[in-house]
């Protein structure tokens, strides 16, 4: 990424104009802190129940900690901007949240789309499961993840940047296509780059996971009993909820950036995206799923009994 060298601050309109929102400090950090405890719970569980050690636990627990670190490269520094009341953040700043949001975003799109391939083959191809599933294609699919990414990553560093004079970006965090609306130089060529890389991002995950669920769903209209059914689909309400959430809350933040001028809206709704839809995961899984219900239950209580052996 180039631009001028006499850039040095960005400033984050999003939020720390908002004099109401700034009152709402004390939410965010309870939000943001009850995201790391949900999140931190659900690795410790599946790291500590060796019964739920299957790669959609697998994927779970990595899902967890991509959540965490989403949320941690975004509202600390929201946090701090609201609470100092200072819009600024430096150039080297701006670029590696930026670079940051959006290796843990694509990390989150990839690990929905692997979650529910996981299901498709646990529902359509139940017999074969243990053998397509095995630890080592698991741990290929993350290593191809990463690969992607880096490809990913070294495509953005042909974006040629020159700022102008006007650094204010009207989000709360450094977003790539904010960014890129403040050059003053020709923009053809980074246009084309973020439609490959939103292509890339978007429609290839979300189209894995439609084609999953188009297939799981096929596969269990064929099961002869009602029981059958109604068990096959209560193994994927979990994750169709996460999935649900985050493209929910991810479109509605395009769809507000286009059908409204209200930049504080459009602030608003990357909020819900960025905080809410990583808050809420630990809840979804940990409610509707009896297995990791069964592994917290177990950690608190080793917890508990641990710390009464202190005493």
């Amino acid at each position: 990424l180039c631009s001028n060298l006499n850039v040095s601050n960005f400033y984050l309109l999003g939020l720390t104009d908002d004099p109401e929102l700034q009152l709402h400090i004390f939410l965010f950090l309870s939000m943001y802190l009850i995201t790391l405890l949900g999140n931190l719970l659900i690795i410790l569980a599946v790291s500590c129940d060796p019964h739920i050690h299957t790669p959609m636990y697998f994927f779970l627990s990595n899902l967890s900690f991509t959540d965490i670190c989403m949320s941690t490269a975004t509202i600390p520094k929201m946090l701090v901007n609201i609470q100092a009341q200072n819009q600024s953040i430096t150039y080297s700043g701006c670029l590696t949240q930026m670079c940051f949001v959006m290796v843990f975003a694509f990390l989150e799109n990839f690990l929905l789309t692997v979650m529910a391939y996981d299901r498709y083959v646990a529902i359509c191809h139940p017999l074969r499961y243990s053998i397509i599933m095995n630890p080592q294609t698991c741990g290929l699919l993350i290593i191809f993840s990463l690969f992607i990414l880096n490809a990913l990553l070294l495509s953005l560093t042909a974006l040629r940047l020159s700022f102008c004079k006007n650094l204010e970006i009207p989000h709360f965090f450094c977003e790539l296509a904010q960014v890129v609306k403040l050059t003053c130089s020709d923009t053809h060529i980074n246009d084309l780059l973020l439609y490959l890389v939103g292509s890339i991002f978007g429609v290839v995950p979300l189209s894995g996971i439609i084609f999953s669920y188009t297939q799981i769903v096929s596969s269990v209209l064929r099961m002869p009993s009602a029981g059958a059914k109604l068990k096959a689909f209560s193994t994927c309400g979990s994750h169709l909820s996460v999935v649900s959430l985050f493209y929910g809350t991810g479109f509605g933040v395009y769809i507000s950036s286009i059908l409204t001028g209200s930049s504080r809206k459009t602030a608003v709704a990357s909020v819900m995206y960025i905080v809410v839809s990583q808050m809420m995961n630990p809840f979804i899984y940990s409610l509707r799923n009896r297995d990791m219900k069964g592994a917290l239950r177990k950690l608190i209580n080793g917890t508990s009994s641990f710390l009464k052996l202190l005493q």
